[in-house]
């Protein structure tokens, strides 16, 4: 069976605490031989019971291993103080800095000498430089690329009115309108006029009559809603006449 834990308080009956200290203590030297052995490491070890009778181990010896504690109490010492002087400079800087933060923006002002002022002064005054430069600096770079923005828009506008130049080129022009569709007109064949000479005649005319009316083959338009107009307006004997003519050439045509 192992061992029960124990709980660690002082132990109320002296036989039992003394035994336990005489056990514990010869284990705690035993494991300080072994640490010194094992790891190669300078090991002192010192126990007073509570009598006062001391007991102690040194793997280097004693008065060696307490010199070097000794010394380097005092290096850790030194360091120290070394590491609290550095931290109060520190400390000192950064007070003198934060103040003259508060007196470049105008804080502060009641403890410095006219002297120190004008030097404050001159210190704005190149501060002051340097942000124009800067902010000069910053306004050409932004108009260079406004001006390089703006010719690059130039040069596209340009390329598409080319495009679109070469289009219109490219295509025909048509300036007026063309109809999709002829229009016809009935004939009444009892007005009818045939002559056979002129259908054997490649070259004949047409005969001419008191009106001004002719024969116009195409497309009609504004000529013809013109001539139908004048024809309106006409006597009856003229309109008869040209109304025989016109439908008898037609008939010639379709002949042909």
């Amino acid at each position: 069976m192992g061992r029960g834990k124990i709980e660690i308080k002082r132990i109320e009956n002296a036989n039992s605490r003394q035994v336990t200290f005489s056990k514990r203590r010869a284990g705690l030297l035993k494991k300080a031989h072994e640490l010194s052995v094992l790891c190669d490491a300078e090991v002192a070890v010192i126990v007073f019971s509570k009598s006062g009778k001391l007991f102690e181990f040194s793997s280097s010896g004693m008065k060696k291993t307490l010199s070097r504690y000794g010394n380097y109490q005092s290096s850790s010492d030194s360091k120290v103080e070394e590491d609290c002087t550095e931290m109060d400079l520190l400390k000192d800087e950064i007070s003198k800095l934060q103040e003259k933060h508060l007196q470049l923006q105008g804080k502060g002002l009641n403890t410095l000498s006219f002297k120190e002022l004008q030097n404050l002064e001159q210190q704005l005054y190149h501060a002051l430089i340097s942000v124009r430069e800067r902010k000069e600096q910053l306004l050409t770079v932004q108009l260079e690329e406004s001006r390089l923005k703006e010719q690059r828009a130039e040069l596209e506008n340009e390329t598409l009115r080319r495009q679109v130049q070469e289009l219109r080129n490219f295509l025909p022009a048509f300036t007026h309108y063309v109809p999709s569709y002829i229009k016809c007109f009935a004939i009444d064949p009892k007005n009818a006029i045939l002559n056979h000479g002129c259908l054997e005649d490649s070259n004949c005319s047409l005969q001419k009559t008191d009106s001004d009316t002719t024969l116009q083959l195409g497309l009609p338009g504004e000529a013809h809603d013109r001539r139908k107009n004048e024809g309106d307006r006409e006597s009856p004997s003229s309109e008869s006449v040209t109304t025989n003519t016109t439908r008898a050439t037609a008939d010639r045509i379709s002949l042909v």
